[in-house]
């Protein structure tokens, strides 16, 4: 039995990872802004359900409940940063506001989870460290930018993370699915497109979530597949979708870089 500690856990991916740890038996610890919201799970499960209320912004509170599922649990072996948020429309039409609450919950927060997780992981002796990116965090789409740019964020800091703290014992998962049908991109906000962006790229609604094909269930199962096989990936790409698009985007990245190589080497020299 594993001891798993997950943010975001009341819906979409992180409710499908709690409810697939509980009946396989592991013990969960899972932070919600509203625990009620677990409740049923709570009746069904008994104390192998530790919960907590928990804003990922409040860096305080990230700290103060990390700290207080460690003590309470004794050990925990997987942290799992899973919550997060969308907003489609034009970059140039979102809101300031818009702008600095989703880098604040999708990238600041990813990174402080890990700050405090790291430690406690370390001093237990090891541990497995799961963020949930996205093939977002590879490629792009118009309409999407400021979600991008944050998974953009965590994927490169994340990479660096992985090297410093490997050798501790932690190893780092970077999980990027594909369009899930979750209810992720139902709860995203929208912000109609200005007049000069009508008809354009970025006027393109996100398709209808019966039509995408990833599976929250198949995603949870790939997530606890990986966090507890002997050497998880530092790179999870999940679903069909994902592993096309991204893989065509990288081999088309490459070329783009071979095209240009001469002038790449010549900056080498002084004009």
């Amino acid at each position: 039995m594993s001891t798993w500690f997950i943010t975001g856990a009341s819906r979409g991916i992180g409710r499908e990872l709690v409810e697939h740890l509980l009946r396989r038996g592991h013990r969960v610890a899972a932070t919600v802004r509203d625990p009620r919201r677990l409740d049923d799970l709570a009746e069904r499960y008994g104390e192998r359900l530790w919960r907590h209320a928990l804003d990922v912004t409040d860096t305080a509170g990230v700290e103060q409940v990390l700290g207080k599922a460690f003590a309470d649990l004794g050990r925990v072996d997987v942290v799992v940063s899973n919550a997060g948020s969308g907003v489609f429309g034009a970059a140039e039409d979102l809101s300031d506001q818009q702008v600095e609450e989703s880098i604040a919950t999708n990238l600041t927060a990813s990174i402080q989870v890990a700050r405090r997780a790291v430690p406690l992981l370390r001093e237990q002796g090891g541990g497995v460290l799961v963020q949930m990116s996205s093939m977002g965090g590879q490629i792009t789409f118009p309409g999407f930018a400021i979600y991008h740019a944050t998974k953009w964020g965590v994927e490169g800091y994340f990479e660096a993370l992985a090297a410093e703290i490997a050798p501790f014992g932690i190893s780092t998962v970077l999980v990027e699915p594909g369009m899930v049908r979750t209810g992720f991109f139902d709860a995203a906000q929208r912000v109609p497109v200005s007049e000069p962006y009508r008809g354009g790229p970025a006027d393109t609604p996100p398709p209808p979530v019966a039509s995408m094909p990833g599976s929250r269930s198949g995603v949870a199962n790939a997530i606890i597949e990986a966090a507890l096989s002997d050497a998880p990936p530092l790179r999870l790409l999940l679903n069909s979708d994902a592993y096309e698009l991204v893989t065509t985007a990288v081999r088309e990245r490459l070329a783009a870089f071979e095209a240009r190589k001469e002038s790449a080497h010549a900056a080498d020299h002084e004009a």
